[in-house]
């Protein structure tokens, strides 16, 4: 069994196509979304339409539940204020039918691996959208986090950093994220030219995970933002290098 993981594709609609024409000639069995698929990008009903036509499960993430109940501004910051007005815009540039689909998107998905192992499918945690597991949460954090929930693979998105690290007798999982990845360098942060996923492979028991990293056309990225009517199109195209 071979399951392809995508998350926070963020209305990335140039970064979502690269990542399936990897995903079609991996050959896999399974296709699996965490989640973010919309806001915080300029191309939200494009990004929200191609991943309906796959027919695949997806995982309801806490920008797709702000899309549904639009939130008030709540930042103080001008960065903050900056993504909010992006994500308002995101949200009118969806259709009806967009918003239906997305009502759709689960909690939780779970998925059978084979030979009794599961998938288990999530974006913050399994019990929160909007919360953070990375590779220091403490296992007294996780613990808590997954109380009630079991698997042989937890897969989450929400931190857009990929990894994987164990709990207990099972293994967690991040693609990472397709539409809006992110380094640290000296000078500060940028989105790098590639998008990620995850491939989880279970065979005659045997568990292989991989973190994918695909080329993308950053011209492409940024003329789409320039050409949307995004607000503040420029600011958000800058860290794209």
């Amino acid at each position: 069994m071979r399951v392809a993981v995508i998350a926070d594709l963020h209305g990335n609609l140039t970064a979502l196509d690269a990542v399936l024409a990897d995903v079609a000639a991996a050959r896999v069995d399974q296709l699996v979304c965490l989640g973010d698929v919309a806001a915080t990008g300029p191309q939200p009903h494009e990004t929200v339409a191609r991943l309906r036509s796959l027919g695949c499960p997806v995982v309801m993430g806490n920008t797709d539940a702000d899309s549904l109940r639009p939130v008030r501004l709540s930042s103080t910051d001008e960065d903050g204020r900056r993504f909010w007005e992006i994500d308002e815009w995101c949200t009118k540039q969806l259709a009806p039918d967009d918003l239906a689909y997305m009502r759709t998107f689960q909690p939780t998905v779970t998925m059978p691996l084979g030979d009794g192992a599961t998938l288990l499918c999530f974006h913050g945690s399994p019990r929160r959208a909007t919360e953070s597991i990375d590779v220091t949460t403490p296992d007294t954090a996780l613990a808590r986090m997954f109380k009630g929930f079991h698997a042989t693979v937890l897969a989450g998105g929400h931190t857009h950093a990929p990894f994987t690290r164990r709990h207990g007798q099972a293994v967690i999982f991040n693609p990472g994220s397709v539409g809006l990845p992110f380094e640290m360098l000296d000078e500060g942060a940028r989105n790098p030219p590639w998008a990620e996923y995850g491939m989880i492979e279970w065979q005659a028991g045997r568990l292989n995970l991989e973190l994918r990293r695909v080329p993308i056309d950053i011209k492409m990225v940024i003329e789409a933002a320039l050409q949307s009517g995004m607000p503040h199109a420029d600011w958000w195209a800058h860290d794209w290098r």
